[in-house]
């Protein structure tokens, strides 16, 4: 799966917040997948300020099976600092290390944090998904922007999330009585297969297994 758009990740956040508008933006695409899904992907970061680090981690989850085919990690320093809506210059090259030793390339990535579900349309999962030319979704903890209702208490319902008038994504129980997560499709997908791919990966937990077991990877990593 080659890069479908590269640019520099050192910037000023002023030159950032130019590049979502100008490259990002333009290249999301959200639609529906072309191919059945097997393998998912699940991606998560930590941080060690005290020597400025970030620690990547993928997990490729394998759908059919329930179980993890392999894990990546790489650890990077910190140069990007913390700007809300900029988060993915700060993540993405600790990502991107990770990513580079994967050898089993998944068919779709999840990301803990937001999609189409952006100020500017190009969250974390938008962003990765068009730098690395694979459908992507946003599975985030909580709303960055935009307003959406509160779902029904079972497992699969929903809620929709919109902001300035646009459905950026849906409010989804993963879980029967525990809180819901917020949805958007990042690249290649629609918010329909996000939604499908997301409750097909959680099976005991209000995460998918993808990005909770990267969670786990991470933290033991960055512990270690």
């Amino acid at each position: 799966m080659r890069q479908f758009v590269t640019h520099s990740w050192s910037v000023s956040p002023r030159e950032a917040i130019r590049i979502q508008n100008e490259l990002i933006r333009p290249a999301v695409r959200i639609c529906g997948l072309r191919r059945r899904v097997r393998f998912v992907g699940g991606s998560d970061l930590s941080f060690d300020k005290r020597d400025a680090r970030a620690f990547g981690a993928f997990i490729v989850w394998d759908v059919q099976a329930g179980q993890v085919v392999e894990r990546a990690s790489a650890v990077v320093p910190l140069t990007f600092p913390y700007v809300p809506g900029l988060l993915t210059f700060r993540e993405a090259p600790a990502l991107l290390a990770a990513w580079a030793n994967l050898k089993s390339k998944p068919d779709v990535l999840m990301f803990d944090g937001t999609g189409y579900a952006h100020p500017r349309r190009c969250g974390l999962a938008s962003h990765m998904g068009v730098v690395l030319g694979v459908p992507a979704i946003g599975v985030a903890k909580s709303r960055l922007c935009g307003e959406a209702g509160e779902p029904g208490p079972r497992r699969g319902d929903a809620a929709d999330w919109f902001d300035r008038g646009e459905q950026v994504g849906v409010v989804l129980r993963t879980r029967d009585g525990v809180k819901p997560l917020f949805i958007s499709p990042g690249h290649l997908v629609s918010l329909a297969d996000s939604v499908r791919l997301v409750l097909a990966c959680c099976t005991k937990y209000r995460l998918p297994e993808p990005t909770r077991l990267a969670h786990q990877f991470v933290t033991a990593m960055k512990k270690a």
